[in-house]
């Protein structure tokens, strides 16, 4: 049988990485070897540890009561298979293996490179917490656990993928959905994919059953920790990945994403307001160009009042192209902006939009009144924080001005049927549907999501 440090080396390749490292100590108990990955280690930990064994004069112990009876750390554990060794190491753990004994000890003083716990870019409140997750999972569920003083809370640690990727199941225990967590937990278990590569996304493809052509979002994400302590304290489950500082919060229906943290940030009559202003511009958002699109096709069913919002179509190009195109043209500017420098990309986006806007129109493009139009619709989708919900809308609304310019008449009602179908067959796991509460309707959950209520109320 070979030594255990031999073992050890095979697994990990030892000599093909070069920052895989392998440090020899003689001490007086013995010969060590310390392997661990460059970068991944408190380098303070490693020298007293090594001062330690150095001046630790135990010849007669055996390695698993070393590392039980007198090792100086606390998170200290054994391992007896070369490959569970390799992969602790290969996760950041040092270990440390005697060469006249079998088993490994596995020392957690590990450090990954992380940035600051900042707020969230993309969803930021006027008040409330500046923290936000990181891409360390450690972290992420420390973020978590400050919030929730809990027993009943609870993290299950899965790995995941042939990469062994780290991914927790954060839940509380007597009011999650029990059948959720277990299909959960049983599918991450079972889950048969080479990395998660792309983190949270690339769980949330190979975790959940939804169909392709649906865009609707099953999965709510949130970068903000106190979003999902109120998500899990609610029976919510969050999912928690590696290298991610979005957390998956499941189950999700429709009317969760017109929740936000600021909402309950401001009394109630001001979260309520906020709250309703998000549904309506959310409603516009989804309805204003194909029903305007409509009534320019019906005219004749344009109420008296509201005619003068029609146009001839004084430019070279058809209503419905001009609409098709500035949809298109809209994200164009928002990938430039992305990829601008971030000093610039401010300046870039408003004054690119403005210049491209007045050009086209002074070119005979586009019409001024389209243009308006179009703006609003590309404003209205920031009012909420999820980028795959104001792109299913966005695809939406587009399949919607498609088939009003194919049956002028009938297109509006045909897409919304097309709508309702994709709405009914978005299904978020859990027991509940997604567009619950409204269907099946439960009038007390129903103005739970609309109202922002007082919390001795909601409680």
């Amino acid at each position: 049988m070979k030594e255990a440090w031999k073992q050890l080396e095979e697994q990990l390749c030892l000599s093909e990485s070069f920052d895989l490292v392998c440090r020899r100590l003689t001490a007086p108990s013995g010969e060590y070897r310390f392997y661990f990955v460059d970068g991944f280690i408190k380098d303070e930990i490693v020298e007293k540890l090594m001062e330690f064994l150095l001046t630790c004069d135990a010849p007669a112990l055996p390695l698993a009561a070393l590392q039980q009876e007198l090792f100086p750390y606390v998170e200290v554990s054994m391992a007896k298979e070369a490959e569970a060794a390799a992969l602790q190491v290969l996760s950041g753990v040092m270990t440390v293996c005697r060469e006249e004994d079998s088993g490994y000890v596995l020392i957690d003083a590990r450090t990954y490179p992380t940035r600051s716990m900042n707020e969230p870019e993309d969803d930021r409140v006027l008040r409330g917490s500046r923290d936000g997750f990181v891409e360390t999972l450690v972290f992420n569920t420390a973020l978590i656990r400050r919030r929730i003083r809990d027993r009943r809370l609870r993290m299950a640690h899965v790995q995941v993928g042939e990469t062994k990727d780290d991914v927790v199941i954060c839940s509380m225990a007597g009011c999650r959905d029990e059948a959720l967590y277990e299909t959960l937990k049983e599918r991450l278990q079972t889950l048969n994919v080479h990395s998660l590569t792309m983190a949270q996304e690339s769980l949330s493809e190979a975790l959940l059953r939804k169909h392709w052509w649906n865009p609707f979002p099953i999965v709510r994400y949130t970068e903000r920790p106190d979003v999902a302590s109120a998500h899990v304290q609610e029976g919510g489950i969050a999912l928690i990945c590696d290298n991610s500082p979005s957390v998956a919060l499941l189950p999700a229906s429709l009317l969760d994403f017109a929740q936000e943290a600021q909402d309950y940030y401001f009394p109630p009559l001001i979260g309520t307001y906020l709250r309703f202003i998000r549904i309506l511009v959310f409603l516009l958002a989804q309805f204003l160009t194909p029903l305007w699109f409509w009534f320019n096709c019906n005219p004749e069913l344009m109420p008296q009042a509201m005619r003068f919002t029609l146009i001839e179509g004084s430019a070279n190009l058809s209503v419905f192209w001009q609409l098709i195109l500035l949809e298109i043209g809209i994200d164009a500017i928002k990938l430039a902006s992305l990829n601008t420098p971030s000093s610039l990309s401010g300046s870039f986006s408003i004054i690119g939009a403005l210049i491209l806007g007045d050009f086209a129109v002074q070119a005979g493009w586009f019409d001024a009144e389209i243009l308006l139009y179009m703006a609003f619709v590309a404003l209205a989708n920031f009012t909420q924080p999820s980028f795959e919900l104001g792109y299913a809308i966005k695809l939406t609304r587009m399949l919607m001005l498609v088939f009003i310019a194919l049956f002028p008449f009938h297109g509006l009602w045909l897409s919304l049927l097309l709508l309702a179908v994709l709405l009914f067959t978005s299904r978020s796991p859990g027991s509940r549907g997604y567009l619950y509460p409204l269907i099946p309707f439960d009038a007390h959950a129903c103005a739970k999501m609309l109202l922002r209520k007082k919390i001795s109320k909601r409680q």
